[in-house]
């Protein structure tokens, strides 16, 4: 089988959002397909890892790995081992490359199993006050400022059309860009949602109006961040 372990969003996190269940798991499995592996070997220990370190074998499956050929993720696998896949953060193959190894894993017919865990997305989403029925996850923006202005009227506009909430991320470092961005752009009568650090101890969650972001003097340069827009 190959078992999709959710990891923590944020430091101190383990015991509020990963079940015991999870870190029972862990210790019968010797393999892992890992987006970072450094990462990896980190949330394990915090999860209650009890195996040596030493004993487990590790495929990396980042930006920086070799995807052409699928073959050296699935040794075990084919041999009948379970094995556990984990992103760098959260769940497994959503907002992650992951997928491409479920995706690999299903057509080969070897049982996928997901497990319970923390999602920055879903988090982000009950904690808005938006529409939950309705609702679209974008990824990143565009880097370009003139692109990205222009994607997220589009985005605000789609908002209003379908009454659904967007849904995107950003990378840290031009979070404060982004807020800016957003309030320049988009309506008065907008609702803007930034959920930070979610799970964290200084974990922050507003959902204002854009006419009362204009007010609100925030700082949430390089802290993980996730963003909800309806109009």
């Amino acid at each position: 089988m190959l078992y999709l372990l959710p990891v923590p969003l944020a430091e101190n996190s383990v015991a509020q959002t990963i079940p015991a269940t999870q870190s029972a798991l862990i210790n019968t499995l010797k393999t892992y397909i890992v987006e970072n592996e450094k990462t990896a070997r980190r949330w394990l220990k915090e999860m209650g890892l009890k195996t040596p370190q030493s004993e487990l074998k590790l495929h990396p499956y980042g930006k920086h790995a070799e995807k052409n050929d699928f073959s050296v993720f699935f040794k075990e696998l084919e041999k009948g081992e379970d094995v556990g896949l984990m992103s760098e953060a959260g769940c497994p193959a959503v907002a992650d490359p992951g997928s491409d190894i479920v995706a690999e894993a299903h057509r080969r017919g070897i049982q996928v199993v997901p497990l319970v865990g923390p999602s920055s997305i879903l988090l982000a989403l009950m904690a808005s006050g938006f529409s939950g029925q309705n609702f679209s996850f974008h990824g990143y923006l565009p880097i370009d400022k003139s692109q990205r202005a222009r994607r997220i009227k589009e985005l605000e506009n789609a908002s209003e059309k379908f009454r659904q909430t967007q849904i995107f991320i950003e990378t840290p470092f031009r979070n404060n860009q982004v807020i800016e961005e957003i309030v320049r752009t988009c309506s008065d009568k907008t609702r803007l949602c930034v959920a930070v650090n979610l799970t964290g101890e200084d974990e922050r969650i507003i959902s204002l109006p854009i006419e009362q972001w204009r007010k609100q003097k925030v700082d949430f340069h390089k802290i993980p961040a996730i963003f909800l827009l309806m109009k």
